[in-house]
């Protein structure tokens, strides 16, 4: 190790590479708190040529990689399990000019959501892909993940804004696949390879992403329902709009608790709320309108046409992450599954919880429009996870659902797999992986059992 040391120290400099065991230890636990490894060397290259050095440096010295970004991962996708050496692409932060023409910019892997999206508003445009996380957030791992988000009923995920990226392959060469044109049809989609990954492929060290144009007109709204089977047509409706921006699923519980704790009052009370909100180049808000009145709900919407009611309304949804997080470290389900399916879903996964856990608090909320759901289990301690967890799967797989709608399978749900992948898909896989990185030193602990 001393050896290898002295090698990253002349590829980085000495200043980028740290076995201090305090700085290791504090990037060895993951976003959520659940959840702690181990590793050995801490290391922060600034280029892709660098990063792809130090990947080389590491195979030939038979050190496992586990690669950084925000480390915003719910899934324990960036905690290590093997002495790993830490490679954090948090230098990796430039941004090019944004390209009005082509509506495109290129962002370095360790570039935050926030800083892109920065970016394209003070060129008049935006960035499709949006996340409660966007402060640390960065690009590389968001790709790495094919993250989602607020907005992807509308722009998609991730990798529908990727248009070409950079990757340092495992054998320290550098993968740069990027077209002037947008319809490239010469062979296999390379680019694509390494969205969903996980790290497990290669480094991404740069990004060009697709911007979008900003729509001239937006109007919020929040509708309140006593339960998901009223609510869940309203949510299909709604879905199929032309100039749907966001539609987004509110536990009542949740909206209590975000409320409390920003010390303001609830806008609109219900068991169930769907925000929802259009976007479009002529003024959406009458058809808003029509559609609210004919939408059975509980009470009245409340409704944000100008820009500071509609943050009002933004503002619950967005603090329901940092608000399950007051009550100790959430237990985290990200499931997707059939609009259809949520309503029983919900309850099922309640009673379950109810069972091993009888002082636990369920909080659900998520994208309606794809059926991407995040569950968050308040006040459930590491035994009643142990019982919890497997259960939770299984339930979500019955229900016709993926154990994974956007976060990845990272260490966490690597053994739960194949209940969303045919023993096909996961050799398809493995022969992948084996033919990029046939050591499998690359995020070891990452996707595969």
């Amino acid at each position: 190790m001393t050896a290898l040391t002295d090698r990253l120290s002349a590829i980085v400099g000495a200043a980028h590479v740290s076995a201090d065991a305090d700085v290791v230890a504090a990037r060895c636990v993951d976003y959520t708190g659940r959840y702690r490894g181990n590793a050995s060397l801490l290391v922060r290259p600034g280029t892709a040529d660098e990063v792809a050095a130090v990947l080389k440096a590491c195979r030939d010295a038979g050190a496992y990689v586990t690669v950084q970004g925000g480390r915003t991962s719910l899934v324990a996708g960036t905690v290590p399990e093997h002495a790993d050496v830490l490679l954090s692409t948090e230098r990796l932060t430039g941004l090019g000019a944004v390209d009005i023409a082509e509506r495109t910019i290129r962002a370095g892997a360790g570039a935050t959501l926030a800083a892109v999206q920065r970016a394209a508003a003070e060129s008049s445009l935006l960035f499709g892909v949006d996340l409660a996380a966007r402060d640390s957030a960065t690009i590389g791992g968001m790709v790495s993940t094919n993250a989602g988000g607020l907005r992807t009923v509308r722009y998609g995920n991730m990798g529908e804004q990727v248009v070409g990226l950079d990757v340092a392959m495992p054998d320290g060469s550098v993968l740069q696949r990027h077209s002037h044109v947008r319809s490239d049809n010469t062979g296999y989609d390379l680019a694509s390879l390494f969205v969903g990954a996980e790290g497990t492929l290669g480094v991404i060290t740069a990004v060009d992403l697709r911007l979008h144009s900003v729509p001239a007109h937006r109007v919020t709204a929040v509708c309140a329902f006593t339960d998901l089977d009223s609510l869940i047509p309203v949510a299909r409706a709604f879905r199929d709009f032309e100039s749907i921006a966001a539609l987004e699923l509110i536990d009542g519980r949740a909206v209590e608790l975000a409320a409390g704790h920003l010390n303001q009052p609830v806008s609109v009370a219900g068991e169930w709320l769907l925000l929802v909100e259009l976007a479009a180049d002529a003024d959406p808000t009458d058809a808003l309108a029509d559609r609210l009145v004919a939408t059975p709900q509980r009470g009245k919407p409340a409704v944000g046409i100008d820009a500071a009611d509609q943050h009002r309304l933004w503002q619950i949804r967005e603090s329901v992450a940092e608000v399950v997080g007051l009550f100790g470290p959430p237990l985290k389900f990200d499931v997707s599954l059939p609009l259809s399916a949520i309503p029983a879903f919900a309850r099922d996964a309640e009673a379950l919880i109810a069972r091993h856990a009888p002082d636990a608090v369920p909080v659900l909320f998520g994208h309606a429009g794809q059926g991407n759901l995040h569950l968050n289990v308040l006040r459930c301690n590491a035994g009643q996870e142990t019982a919890i967890y497997p259960a939770m799967m299984e339930l979500i797989a019955a229900h016709g659902g993926n154990v994974s709608s956007e976060h990845g399978v990272g260490t966490r749900k690597r053994q739960y797999l194949g209940m969303s992948r045919s023993q096909a898909d996961i050799a398809t896989m493995r022969a992948i992986k084996a033919a990029l990185d046939p050591t499998g030193y690359l995020n070891p602990a990452v996707l595969f059992d």
